[in-house]
């Protein structure tokens, strides 16, 4: 189309306004209008299939069951297109990927649950050197109300990274525990720790890193109020009851914090190295039925 004399000079005119305005050296992008063209489909992501279907996560770096989707991580609806003669405005920055972590619990939500404000309140917990490394806080997960609350001594490096206690090869061994020797799934226990945060090389917890974290242990406890506690371990059951005996002779002593009994078995990382110990984790579970009230072999859920 032809342009009037008259406009082009006004044109000129006012980009040579624009240039003393912002300088000659600024570039002023020209935006051209089309007509809409229909937009090209977005692949599938997360690998889906021929079908389009997105496969079950259970890879490194998936998203727990249950847990919240990160905002900006999914696709969402198409965002509106400016109209015509609308100032164009810049994209928003994408939210970055985060590790496949239990999200932290808004304001609201903590404000009715003294357990999810607990949880909360651990996030950014900075009270030992523990925090310098770490990718995610490892707070615990379960039923809020559960009658047995495992314990074991610190998060490895999938628990880490994924911020759920006993996940790697020993929290698969303690899941068919739960599930073989208790009748109970995973999400009818509660999971917790020692500490919340990987020591460097899976080291045993230092004294004083205890001594930061054992606090929101006992309020877990406090809060959840369960019938027996499970001590995996000698680190967990020393520093849980302030004990110094050995796993051989803790598991054989009539035990209890706060009143609520506690039965001391071998965590499931040693059992992975020593199989023969299985037998005596399989009667210190009978003995938590027993205190449960249940069978020593409750029968398994039809």
């Amino acid at each position: 189309m032809a342009i009037d004399a008259t406009v082009r000079e006004y044109l000129l005119l006012h980009l040579e306004r624009l240039q003393q305005a912002y300088g000659r050296e600024r570039t002023l992008a020209v935006q051209v209008r089309a007509s809409a063209a229909p937009a090209e489909p977005e692949p599938p992501r997360f690998g889906a299939g021929r079908s389009g279907r997105t496969p079950p996560q259970f890879g490194r770096g998936a998203r727990p069951q249950g847990q919240q989707a990160v905002p900006g991580q999914e696709s969402g609806p198409a965002q509106p297109q400016p109209a015509p003669g609308d100032r164009p405005t810049a994209a928003a920055p994408a939210a970055a990927a985060t590790p496949a972590a239990t999200p932290t619990p808004s304001p609201a939500a903590a404000a009715n649950d003294p357990l999810a404000a607990l949880r909360a309140e651990t996030t950014g917990c900075e009270k030992c050197k523990l925090c310098e490394r770490r990718q995610n806080v490892v707070f615990g997960e379960g039923d809020p109300n559960a009658r047995v609350m495992f314990i074991g001594e610190a998060p490895g490096a999938n628990e880490d990274r994924t911020g759920r206690p006993f996940v790697g090869a020993a929290g698969q061994l303690l899941d068919r525990i739960i599930s073989n020797a208790m009748a109970f799934e995973r999400s009818e226990v509660y999971i917790a720790n020692i500490n919340k945060c990987r020591p460097p090389n899976n080291r045993e917890p230092q004294p004083d890193e205890v001594a930061s974290c054992l606090p929101f242990l006992r309020e877990q406890i406090r809060l959840i109020q369960p019938a027996v506690l499970v001590c995996l371990g000698r680190v967990a059951a020393q520093n849980l009851l302030g004990r110094k005996e050995s796993a051989t002779k803790l598991r054989a002593m009539e035990l209890a914090y706060d009143e609520v009994p506690v039965v001391v078995t071998w965590h499931p990382a040693y059992l992975l190295r020593e199989p023969s110990r299985k037998r005596e984790t399989w009667e210190d579970i009978k003995r938590v039925n027993r205190l449960l009230g249940r069978p020593e072999v409750p029968p398994k859920k039809s």
